[in-house]
């Protein structure tokens, strides 16, 4: 047993506190699958748990980070052996279960996938939950019936690690995608990852009407309150809009009017706790439907040392496209 570099959250008599510290490896928690840790990203939860800014860090001492991919150590579960290379997202991870921000995580072997044929630790971790999120919601959106040719399909958030990943698998699929952001300075970016059109975000943040003039067959949102509400109320008959965010706040000031008298649907999207077929079956997809090329175009890579001072940018919604955190 010795000791590995991570990112320690301790409780304070104000809030709580995140240092890179030396962690005892002996501290680990119960696992059947030791794993070095290469890369892990900054999401939106991973930002609240180093600010301190919502309680979602529910044990301490806490390591922070909510994904990992890296390469098995030490295996006594049945499917994993050393030198396996993996993904972890979600179950818990940087909240009730020690995280990712680690040189070292020990996790059961239940919570993990294997690495896609073609694809890196890196381009995982480029991916990470705000990706596999983008995924499970476009899967959701096919399953609800949703193809091209039944009209346009927006996405909020639209320059966010969600959003991005969300417009180049929708361009990619066929999708005539409506982006919305707040950043009027994203438009060229978000057009290159595919969007055809781009609309404030003023157009859809303000209460609206609890029927509106239908504008797309269907949605991803990752803000939530108003926002989504106003998605709901311009979607098309038989529509259906995927929710997987909450940047915008947790209420929903909406009516039934779009669900009993247009059919319109609301489907929710939890990547936290997601099955491991569902998991499966949507890496599988990211591996073949989206674009590597574009994935390495909105990825920024940072040290794990520049994680402190990217929590309060990405709550504040600063942050284009996707980070990725370099570990080992």
């Amino acid at each position: 047993m010795g000791t590995f570099k991570a990112i320690r959250i301790d409780k304070a008599e104000k809030g709580t506190t995140a240092a890179l510290t030396q962690f005892d490896e002996a501290e680990l928690m119960d696992g059947d699958v030791t794993v070095a840790v290469e890369w892990s990203t900054v999401n939106y939860k991973d930002g609240l748990a180093l600010t301190g800014k919502s309680p979602v860090v529910r044990r301490f001492p806490m390591i922070a980070g909510v994904d990992f991919a890296g390469t098995v150590l030490q295996s006594s579960h049945p499917a994993w052996k050393a030198g396996d290379k993996v993904v972890s997202t979600g179950w818990g991870l940087g909240e009730t279960h020690l995280g990712a921000y680690a040189e070292k995580a020990r996790v059961k072997g239940d919570w993990l996938v294997r690495l896609p044929d073609g694809m890196t630790t890196q381009q995982a971790m480029a991916i990470g939950t705000a990706g596999f999120t983008a995924m499970l919601s476009v899967l959701a959106l096919e399953k609800h019936g949703l193809t091209p040719k039944d009209g346009p399909i927006v996405v909020t958030g639209a320059a966010g690690g969600v959003g991005s990943v969300a417009v180049a698998l929708l361009a990619k699929l066929g999708f005539h995608v409506i982006a919305s952001t707040g950043r009027s300075a994203e438009s060229g970016y978000l057009k290159d990852l595919g969007a055809a059109e781009i609309i404030d975000r003023n157009e859809l943040s303000a209460p609206g009407k609890p029927l509106a003039k239908e504008r797309w067959a269907g949605g991803i949102d990752s803000v939530g309150s108003t926002t989504l509400a106003n998605l709901l109320s311009m979607t098309k008959y038989r529509g259906a809009i995927a929710a997987c965010g909450l940047a915008g706040g947790m209420d929903l000031p909406s009516s039934v009017a779009p669900f009993i008298l247009r059919g319109v649907c609301l489907l929710g999207i939890d990547s936290v706790m997601c099955p491991i077929g569902p998991r499966r079956e949507a890496w599988g997809r990211l591996a073949t439907d989206l674009d590597h090329a574009k994935l390495a175009e909105i990825t920024q890579e940072v040290g794990l040392e520049d994680v402190f001072d990217i929590g309060p940018k990405i709550l504040a919604g600063q942050v284009r496209g996707r980070l990725v955190v370099k570990i080992s």
